[in-house]
């Protein structure tokens, strides 16, 4: 996990959206609900709110276990090759794969400036919105050439995409760093890997 060191605390504590417990929702639940907006408005036709709305919610239902789970860069970088670099004939495109590059794709979106590189669009909840759009734009590419497995759902790819995005945030948020370090953290993070 050496490489995720680090990465991106703004927002601070990982949040989560759709359904809230008896206690409520939590004042850093407001950049998830923006989420849902934010990779419909990036995703353009290949995704709508309703969407990534229900997906964020299901997400952070997944949080506390996500937490406790790995991530494995090494797949990451190489799905990320496979689908956006080198965009070979595979005929079985799936949605786990399809997931993790696209979170590696938002990653070094975010360093190219392309996500706008502010506070707002380096919160947790806008870094997990632009992997899923960019699953959700990946899933429709494929599927329109007839290279996505038979067992492979674009709402499967999405919830991929956002596990491994937000999987990346927590992993390396640490503890005790402030959040004005995340934007840096998170080009920092990205350069490790291009």
């Amino acid at each position: 996990m050496d490489k995720l060191q680090g990465f991106l605390s703004a927002a601070g504590n990982a949040t989560h959206g759709g359904s809230y417990p008896a206690g409520g929702p939590r004042a850093d639940d407001d950049d998830w609900r923006e989420a849902a907006q934010h990779a419909s408005n990036h995703a353009g036709d290949s995704g709508n709110a309703d969407l990534f709305s229900n997906l964020l919610g299901a997400l952070g239902q997944k949080k506390e276990r996500l937490a406790n789970e790995d991530v494995d860069e090494d797949e990451a970088v190489r799905t990320h090759k496979k689908y956006f670099q080198d965009d070979d004939d595979d005929n079985n495109a799936d949605d786990r794969s399809m997931g993790s590059a696209a979170a590696m794709q938002a990653l070094k979106m975010f360093a190219g400036g392309e996500s706008g590189n502010t506070a707002k669009s380096s919160s947790q909840g806008a870094f997990v919105a632009l992997a899923m759009a960019e699953a959700s734009k990946l899933f429709d590419k494929k599927a329109s050439q007839g290279k996505v497995s038979s067992d492979s759902s674009k709402e499967s790819a999405v919830m991929q995409a956002g596990e491994m995005a937000l999987k990346m945030y927590m992993k390396s948020q640490g503890s005790g760093q402030s959040s004005s370090s995340g934007a840096s953290n998170l080009l920092g993070l990205a350069s490790k890997f291009m």
